[in-house]
Parts: C-alpha cells; sequence; structure tokens
C-alpha cells in the first residue's frame, strides 16, 4: 500500500513542477505594448546594419568555393612559371604539379620538376620546388638524382613574384565587384 501511494507522491510531485515551469514561463514574455521602433522596415535595416539577422542560405550568389586554378595565385602562377614544360601529374586538391622530363636539346639529360603546395597563401613556406636530374649513358641506363641548385630557388621566386601580383588583382576584383550597401535616408 505505501509503494502505491509513493507512486502516486512522486507523479503528484511531478506534475506540480512541471506546472510551476509553465507559469514561470508566463513572467517571461516580452510586453509587447511598449516596442521601441514600431516599423518592421525600419527594425529589418537597423539588423543588416549591426549585422543580426538570419541566413538560410537561399539566393546567395557565392563564387570561390570551387577546384579550379584561377581562383588560386600560387597555383596560377606555378602553371605559367613552366608552361613550357609538359605536365606529368597534376593534383589541384592535393597540392600537386609535376612535369614530365624535359630535355632542351640534349638526349641523355632531362630535368622534372615537382612543386608541392603546403598552403593556398602566398608565402614563401607555403610550397616546395624539386628538381630531378636524370643523366643516361645508353638507352636503359639512366641515373636519377635530386638536385638542389640555384635553380630551385629562382623557380620558386618566380611564382612567388607572379603570385603576389596575381594576389593583388584579385583583392582588387573582389572589392570592385562586391556591391556597397546603400540605405534610403542615410
Amino acid at each position: 500500500m505505501n509503494f502505491i501511494k509513493l507512486k502516486i507522491l512522486k507523479k503528484i510531485a511531478f506534475f506540480s513542477i512541471i506546472l510551476a515551469m509553465f507559469n514561470a514561463c508566463g513572467a517571461l514574455k516580452p510586453d509587447w505594448s511598449e516596442t521601441a521602433n514600431p516599423s518592421g522596415i525600419e527594425r529589418a535595416r537597423q539588423n543588416v546594419k549591426e549585422g543580426k539577422g538570419i541566413d538560410f542560405g537561399f539566393g546567395k550568389q557565392k563564387g570561390g568555393d570551387f577546384l579550379f586554378a584561377s581562383s588560386n595565385p600560387m597555383w596560377r602562377a606555378s602553371l605559367e612559371t613552366i608552361d613550357f614544360m609538359s605536365l606529368s601529374t597534376v593534383d589541384y586538391a592535393g597540392g600537386l604539379i609535376i612535369t614530365d622530363w624535359y630535355s632542351d636539346n640534349s638526349s641523355s639529360e632531362s630535368v622534372k620538376i615537382t612543386i608541392k603546395f603546403f598552403d593556398n597563401e602566398v608565402r614563401v613556406d607555403a610550397m616546395k620546388v624539386d628538381i630531378h636530374k636524370k643523366v643516361c649513358s645508353n638507352v636503359n641506363q639512366c641515373v636519377i638524382n635530386k638536385i638542389d641548385s640555384d635553380l630551385n630557388s629562382q623557380i620558386k621566386n618566380k611564382i612567388l613574384k607572379k603570385a603576389a601580383i596575381y594576389s593583388k588583382e584579385l583583392k582588387e576584383r573582389k572589392r570592385k565587384n562586391k556591391p556597397e550597401k546603400k540605405y534610403p535616408d542615410d
């Protein structure tokens, strides 16, 4: 018998707590009789100026979230710097460009350039340029060595200079294309 009374008392306590919570919510209701700004248009305009509001993403015309070389100044500058060489592997998402073996006029020596990107920003440490040299004495007797010469830094510097120019142009173009927010009566 005590067990049933205890169960009933628990249910009564639970429902009284729930009822008290609902009654307390009535105190949180705003007083709509006193609005500081009665015009909905003016409130909306003020919210936009302050950066408030809800954005569901509908109707946005947003660009730049795509995998394409012209949107990345480092990538574009790299491709233009080594445009005289045929490309073996190009992976934009992985940040890698590898050329085919290139030979000027010599049939026994050729070079291959590998460019690795670590970041999309135009910085010295955002990329690495490796050059491999292949020397062949016979058709099937070739020796491949990684070379560290002044050519590595020359290619890297040329890419960085072009990328800085492209980055500046891209920022300027974005600034010009960005519409200015104008409000009537401002």
